[in-house]
């Protein structure tokens, strides 16, 4: 069998789970990667066979949130349509689109089936969590950004029939969690000093900053800056207090799956984190709008609270959720059409 992976590399969480299940999906063929996007701070060994700047979004780090006018500029209509005629889709026996917009253009274009697999393919159920305001916009992206004549969906918990739990990587699976003390923070939508100037009036604890800025450890004050590591932050992470992040997918389940105290900010304008962030609440953990002047006072809040966020439950093995994805074993949701695709 011939495998075809779309994975978006916006953000670090696509890839990572990439990396996990690569070896599953090498045990029923061959497997060709499509990276698509540019923002990604992880280096990866994944066979790459194609890449694209596809769309990414960007970030502004002063307000902790999407930049809408870089993210548009910088998006190529011409070049997106005429990558999507020309991926040679038709050699794969399946194709697997993990949130990538180009491999379902093309799929759309030449009538070919594939597999929506991963977190944003949970969003087609509405049974999953949202914030108490919908936003229409965001709703119509979690719905047509990319889509598939399947769904194999991955959240927090089974909210739907062809939702699966996380796919946590080997390296946290098997780990041992101990309490050294630290808190480990990764707030890659936040510009690094709006970040110390926080933390550092926070002298009675110890941070482990994860920043794209630094090549080398540097230690300030009661903050140790490390580069973007994975096998680092692994080991900060099992190691940890608790973990301070965006409400992305990967790091939040993490966490959680180690028993860790979890603080996340979600990134201003991004939807999907709005509705992580409202599935989060159900595992008491604390949500805080704005890495601002009065974030002092939410973390002494959310450290000396007695409630302990709650862990997530492994309820399905990785090797059912691959098998899901390549024999179609699980029930499928209809997906929402496309609109731009049918008239481009």
């Amino acid at each position: 069998m011939k495998i075809f992976y779309a994975v978006q590399a916006t953000g670090n969480g696509h890839i990572s789970r990439a990396n996990a299940i690569l070896p599953l999906l090498q045990q029923y063929g061959d497997v060709d990667i499509f990276l698509s996007g540019n923002n990604s701070a992880l280096k990866t060994s994944l066979p790459v066979a194609y890449r694209s700047n596809g769309i990414s979004l960007q970030y502004d780090v002063q307000s902790g949130g999407i930049d809408i006018m870089k993210t548009i500029a910088g998006i190529r209509l011409r070049k997106i349509l005429s990558e999507a005629r020309f991926l040679p889709l038709e050699k794969y026996d399946l194709v697997i689109n993990d949130f990538e917009c180009i491999t379902s253009l093309a799929c759309r274009f030449k009538g070919i089936p594939s597999v929506h697999f991963g977190h944003q393919a949970s969003f087609i159920s509405k049974k999953v969590p949202r914030p108490e305001i919908k936003n229409p916009l965001g709703e119509w992206v979690l719905s047509n950004y990319a889509s598939g004549t399947r769904s194999v969906g991955l959240h927090f918990k089974q909210y739907d029939h062809n939702i699966f739990s996380p796919i946590i990587k080997p390296s946290i699976l098997n780990a041992i969690p101990v309490n050294e003390g630290h808190i480990t923070v990764y707030l890659g939508h936040y510009a690094d000093d709006l970040v110390v100037r926080q933390l550092r009036q926070l002298k009675q604890f110890k941070f482990h900053l994860f920043s794209k800025q630094v090549e080398s450890v540097v230690q300030a004050d009661n903050i140790k800056l490390l580069p973007l590591s994975q096998a680092m932050f692994d080991e900060s992470l099992v190691k940890s207090h608790g973990v301070i992040t965006g409400a992305g997918f990967e790091t939040p389940a993490e966490a959680l799956y180690l028993g860790k105290q979890l603080m996340v900010l979600p990134m201003h304008g991004q939807y999907e984190q709005l509705c992580n962030a409202a599935a989060l609440k159900e595992f008491n953990v604390s949500v805080v709008d704005s890495m601002d002047d009065y974030f002092p006072v939410n973390f002494n809040k959310w450290i000396f609270d007695q409630r302990q966020s709650l862990p997530i439950s492994l309820s399905t093995p990785v090797e059912k959720i691959v098998a899901s994805v390549i024999h179609g074993q699980v029930p499928t949701l209809v997906e929402s059409p496309v609109d731009f695709m049918a008239t481009a």
